[in-house]
């Protein structure tokens, strides 16, 4: 049975469909920061892209959805990490990497609302869930090369002091403590692969 034309997921393959995300999304990533999230609403959004509220429902059903996009589909800020096999090196890049992404302010901001409203609304604790899955596998991806495969432990145990210095401390991260962080994980993993 055919989905209603109403209901149907729009085709991202459609270059019309891909520039109407791209046109949403860029003006959520104006507005998040200035307004907030509880500000940034669907009657809104859809007023300053110039598309219906229908469009924005059929991209993003939740608001969680929406914010979850903004997260992973942040600007590309060119630190990102290539694969590499020491470990070492990958995982240094890598949390440069985050620091800078969560240092642009509506990925700092939608990060931040998706977690805050995860303990109520089950969209934005699944669009969490699949956040963290997402860069588990990525980092994953990257530490290929070297053999190593980590758990979902050893990579909170990686991101975690970071995330606490940015959200918790308040504080910087500088690359030292970016080095310290990955000097004390290495050691938990040659803890972990020990007899």
């Amino acid at each position: 049975m055919t989905q209603p034309a109403h209901r149907r997921q729009p085709a991202l393959s459609n270059p019309r469909v891909q520039r109407t995300r791209n046109r949403v999304l860029a003006v959520a990533r104006e507005l998040l920061p200035q307004i907030g999230p509880s500000g940034l609403t669907y009657a809104l959004l859809a007023e300053r892209a110039e598309v219906t509220r229908q469009t924005l429902y059929r991209h993003w059903p939740t608001r969680a959805a929406l914010l979850f996009d903004l997260v992973l589909e942040g600007p590309d800020l060119g630190t990102y990490p290539e694969p590499g096999s020491d470990a070492g090196a990958v995982a240094t890049a890598w949390l440069k990497s985050l620091r800078a992404g969560v240092s642009v302010p509506v990925v700092r901001t939608a990060a931040l609302a998706v977690t805050a409203q995860a303990d109520h609304d089950p969209d934005s604790a699944q669009a969490l869930v699949r956040i963290g899955e997402d860069r588990y596998a990525g980092f994953n991806r990257l530490l290929e090369p070297s053999g190593i495969q980590i758990s979902e432990d050893e990579f909170t145990l990686l991101y975690g002091p970071v995330l606490a210095r940015l959200f918790l401390d308040r504080g910087q991260v500088t690359d030292a403590f970016i080095d310290t962080v990955v000097a004390q994980w290495l050691t938990t993993l040659q803890r972990a692969d020990a007899p």
